[in-house]
């Protein structure tokens, strides 16, 4: 089906521990188990740092919540190298309805029903539409069988508390295990299409 095929992708591309925490990887936020990104991922956020600059020179945009608008803003503007350059750069879309323009900048915020929004913009675009973070948003899209792929970077840690990425669905939402990696010697990542969603029902 070509008009399938040109359509947007929804990648939920994130880091995560065993137990399923997002909560504050770099440890700037307070919370008391934050900064497991670093602490965790040791010598292998060199080679994790490949692949997710390989990722994001594939990507067409990112969508994103206005949180996270603002957490990427203050780690990225600064920078100036490639990968920054190509992030900064990327067009973006922000679901707030409360922000009338984003902090990160080449942006689109998106104030309607997200799912209305987010089906219309998968109508738009073309290519790899990427949410990084904006858990809330994440889970929203996973209840709505909008998201298409599922990227987890799993930390080999167990954090017992904290933020998890994935809440409570109305349904099962079964998943096609597409790729499995080892990125550097503990890191592992996942990935899943979830556009087979209801065909294993």
């Amino acid at each position: 089906d070509e008009r399938k095929a040109a359509m947007g992708k929804i990648v939920i591309s994130t880091n995560i521990s065993l137990d399923g925490v997002v909560q504050d990887p770099d440890g700037r936020e307070g919370f008391r188990l934050g900064g497991w990104f670093g602490k965790f991922g040791g010598n292998d956020l060199e080679h994790w740092a490949k692949l997710e600059f390989e990722e994001a020179l594939g990507t067409e945009a990112l969508l994103l919540g206005r949180r996270s608008d603002e957490w990427f803003a203050e780690r990225w503007l600064s920078r100036t190298d490639e990968w920054a350059d190509r992030l900064n750069s990327l067009p973006k879309y922000v679901v707030s309805s409360t922000i009338e323009r984003s902090r990160w900048g080449n942006a689109t915020v998106l104030t309607g029903d997200v799912v209305d929004e987010v089906s219309r913009l998968k109508q738009e675009l073309d290519g790899e539409i990427v949410v990084y973070a904006s858990y809330q948003l994440a889970r929203t899209l996973i209840e709505n069988d909008l998201v298409d792929e599922l990227r987890l970077i799993v930390f080999p840690v167990l954090l017992g508390d904290g933020e998890r990425l994935f809440g409570e669905t109305a349904d099962p939402k079964p998943m096609r295990l597409v790729g499995t990696a080892t990125v550097g010697q503990g890191l592992a990542r996942l990935t899943y299409d979830l556009g087979a969603q209801g065909s294993q029902l």
